[in-house]
């Protein structure tokens, strides 16, 4: 990363991985026992500490960067 370039987090291939198998967003939420607040952070791509991230990277079976990657920041473009 080249100092001065912010970046953002993104969840798309979160909801990606969950059409794949079959899930909600509520699922994930019961069987991670995330709050909704969390959940909407999640969807609005903000940011959540690395325990929610372990939490649903242990009920997916997967790795962080299977649910989630680094963007350029649009908001700084403009």
């Amino acid at each position: 990363m080249v100092r001065g370039d912010n970046m953002a987090v993104c969840y798309k291939k979160l909801w990606k991985m969950l059409i794949d198998k079959d899930m909600i967003k509520k699922d994930l939420r019961l069987q991670t026992g995330l709050s909704t607040s969390t959940m909407s952070k999640l969807s609005k791509d903000e940011n959540v500490s690395m325990d929610i991230i372990e939490k649903i990277c242990t009920v997916l079976n997967c790795d962080v960067g299977d649910i989630m990657e680094f963007v350029p920041d649009k908001k700084e473009e403009q």
